[in-house]
C-alpha cells in the first residue's frame, strides 16, 4: 500500500514546500510519517527563488565569518546557489567523506530519536523552506538551515565524530535513567535534568558555537551559519558576550530561541569539542547533570517520553 509520501501520492499534492504552509507535510504528519521522501517536484518557483536569494546574500558572509572547515564542506558538497539541493545528490558527496547522510523528515523529531540518529550518522533534515518574506531569522529549522547550515560541517570527519559521540552520550543517559537508586518520580526528574543539559550543550556548540582560528573568531554553529543577519552579528556586535567555553556554564545556562543570542561560547578546535563531549559523559556518570539550573529549554512531553521509551528498549 502506498504511503502519503510516495512519489505517486505527492504528484497529487498542491505545489509548494514552504515552512508551516505545506499541504504535503500536513498530510505526512497526519499519517504519522516522520521519515519521508523529498518530493522535489513540489518545490514552487517561489521556493527556489527563496533559496537563490538566501544563498546569494549569505555567501560573502560565509567567506568572512565561517570556519575553514565549513567553507571546505561547501566546496566538497558543491551546493548550487541556483536551486534547492536534492538530498540524494547531497548524500552522494557527503557519505564518502564522513559516513553521514541527510535523512528527510516531516517535522519535529523527539530529542532521543534525533540524538540517536546522529549516533548512527543520520541527520534528520527538514525539506521545507522558509517563506521568502522572512529571510533573516527563523526560529524553526528549514532546508536552508539544515543543508546549507549543518551539512557542510558534516563533511569534516572530526566534527562528525563529535556528533556521533554526543549521540552515544544521549544513549547512555536513557539507559542510566532506569538504574538510578531513586523512586520512579526522582528518576524522571533527573532524566529531565539530563535532557536539559544535553540540549543546552548542543545549542551552545553545534547550533551557536564559535571557534578560534589563529587570532580571529570564526563561526561553526549552524544556527548562526544559516542566519543572514545573526552570522555577522555574532562576531561583530558589541551586544554579544563571548566567552571561552566552560562546561559548568553551558549546562546551566538557559537560552531562548526567538531572538539573536546575547551569549556565545568559544572552543579552540574540534578536538577540544570532542573532548568536551567526553567530559559531558563523565559528568553524566557522576550525577553532575542530575540537577542543572532550571529554565529554558523546557523539556516537553514528547522529548521526555522518547528517552523513557528508549530506556525500556535498551533494558529489554
Amino acid at each position: 500500500m502506498a504511503t502519503l509520501t510516495d512519489p505517486a501520492a505527492s504528484a497529487h499534492a498542491p505545489l509548494g514546500l514552504t515552512t508551516t504552509q505545506s499541504a504535503f507535510i500536513e498530510r505526512a504528519q497526519a499519517a504519522g510519517e516522520l521519515f519521508i521522501s523529498q518530493p522535489y517536484e513540489l518545490y514552487s518557483a517561489e521556493n527556489q527563488e527563496t533559496w537563490r536569494r538566501l544563498y546569494r546574500a549569505i555567501r560573502p558572509k560565509w567567506e568572512k565569518y565561517a570556519t575553514p572547515q565549513f567553507r571546505a564542506g561547501l566546496d566538497n558538497l558543491m551546493l548550487s546557489p541556483e536551486a534547492i539541493p536534492r538530498l540524494s545528490e547531497v548524500n552522494d558527496k557527503l557519505s564518502p567523506l564522513s559516513g553521514f547522510k541527510a535523512k528527510a523528515v516531516s517535522g519535529y523529531v523527539p530529542a532521543y530519536l534525533f540524538f540517536d540518529c546522529l549516533r548512527t550518522r543520520n541527520f534528520p533534515t527538514t525539506i521545507t523552506i522558509r517563506d521568502g518574506s522572512r529571510l533573516d531569522y527563523l526560529p524553526e529549522p528549514d532546508i536552508f538551515h539544515d543543508v546549507a547550515g549543518h551539512v557542510p560541517m558534516h563533511t569534516d570527519r572530526r566534527f562528525s565524530d563529535v556528533l556521533v559521540r554526543f549521540g552515544e552520550v544521549a544513549r547512555f543517559a536513557a539507559k542510566r535513567a532506569g538504574t538510578l537508586p531513586a523512586t520512579p518520580d526522582e528518576q524522571r526528574q533527573r532524566l529531565e535534568s539530563n535532557i536539559k543539559a544535553l540540549a543546552r550543550f548542543f545549542w551552545f556548540t553545534i547550533e551557536f558555537g564559535l571557534m578560534r582560528s589563529g587570532s580571529e573568531l570564526k563561526v561553526y554553529g549552524s544556527g548562526l551559519l544559516s542566519s543572514l543577519g545573526e552570522l555577522e552579528h555574532s562576531i561583530d556586535s558589541s551586544d554579544v558576550q563571548r566567552f571561552p567555553i566552560r562546561l559548568e556554564w553551558v549546562v546551566n545556562q538557559y537560552f531562548e530561541i526567538d531572538h539573536y543570542q546575547p551569549l556565545l561560547f568559544i572552543v579552540d578546535s574540534f578536538d577540544h569539542l570532542f573532548d568536551l563531549v567526553g567530559h559531558l559523559e563523565e559528568w553524566l556518570h557522576r550525577g553532575r547533570l542530575d540537577h542543572v539550573a532550571p529554565g529554558e529549554p523546557l523539556v516537553n512531553a514528547a522529548d521526555l517520553q522518547s528517552f523513557l521509551d528508549a530506556r525500556l528498549e535498551l533494558d529489554a
